[in-house]
């Protein structure tokens, strides 16, 4: 089975087998989605012996015009049900493989919470996915968590503003505007557009002043969030991934700390927080789990 997930400018692509093992992987950057899912997924499923089954499609944005043409491209090629119900949010397909696999194994009620270039959440009820009557939900960018109206937070949500790669970046570069020095200007040699999130997480690791504050005010939002989406799914499980996992060192005790202070203590109590385990190929799993199923 294959499974795809679809980035801003990238596809990646699984082949795994009925127990979830990558068979083989690729991922190929381009600003040509439909091309470049087609070629991920010849390159995932190169060297697979016997025949791939379908294919499950996860997406940043399942109901993008850009999304629609890459399955368009796919379904001319590759045969599933579930292919031709369309793109699930990653977050979601990425919800199924930690529950399937991953660090949540084998639990029934689930709730997945990463961020990294952007925001995504999925939660898994009594093992399905509880996707909405649209298949939107839950769509994390958009919890509101700043009462203040911004055009920022119109655009792609309070959340997404705030937390995703590019607002970490945005809310150092605006510390930085209004006269706070932080090391990180020496390393994109005061190019603000050269400054990555990575920049920021590994000066806060080196003790930089500015890039404390911003990791401390991430971890912040990002323990409202989780407590709002815990509070509403009421999970057996908790799983942190994207920067929560991968820097976990500066985020995943902050984010734990707000969320306890904002839950009640018996739901904190009986609530298990885990840091993801199946990184970037969290989403192909899943929507290839999910193509599986169809099949079934």
């Amino acid at each position: 089975m294959l499974g795809l997930e679809l980035l801003d400018n990238r596809a990646v692509a699984v082949a795994i087998d009925d127990t979830g093992r990558v068979l083989g992987r690729a991922a190929v950057a381009s600003a040509e989605l439909p091309a470049a899912a087609l070629a991920t997924l010849d390159g995932a499923a190169a060297g697979v012996a016997g025949s791939l089954g379908g294919v499950g499609v996860a997406s940043v944005y399942p109901d993008g015009p850009e999304c629609a043409a890459v399955l368009k491209a796919i379904g001319a090629r590759y045969a599933g049900p579930f292919l031709q119900e369309g793109a699930l949010a990653s977050g979601t397909a990425a919800a199924v493989a930690e529950a399937w696999i991953g660090a949540a194994r084998a639990a029934r009620d689930v709730v997945y919470f990463a961020v990294a270039e952007h925001t995504c959440a999925g939660i898994v009820r009594d093992g399905a996915p509880l996707t909405g009557a649209h298949r939107r939900a839950p769509a994390v960018g958009w919890l509101a968590l700043n009462p203040v109206e911004r055009e920022d937070y119109r655009k792609t949500g309070c959340l997404e503003a705030e937390v995703a790669a590019a607002g970490i970046v945005r809310r150092l570069v605006w510390r930085i505007k209004a006269g706070d020095r932080s090391r990180v200007q020496d390393a994109a040699n005061g190019d603000f557009a050269a400054i990555t999130v990575n920049h920021v997480l590994d000066a806060a690791r080196g003790g930089d002043g500015v890039s404390i504050s911003v990791v401390r005010d991430t971890a912040k939002y990002l323990g409202m969030a989780a407590a709002n989406l815990v509070v509403i799914a009421d999970p057996a499980v908790l799983v942190l991934g994207g920067i929560m996992a991968s820097a976990a060192d500066l985020l995943l005790e902050p984010v734990r700390l707000e969320l306890a202070r904002r839950v009640p203590p018996g739901m904190m109590q009986t609530l298990t927080i885990v840091p993801a385990a199946l990184g970037a190929d969290a989403a192909a799993i899943g929507a290839a789990r999910l193509a599986t199923a169809a099949l079934q």
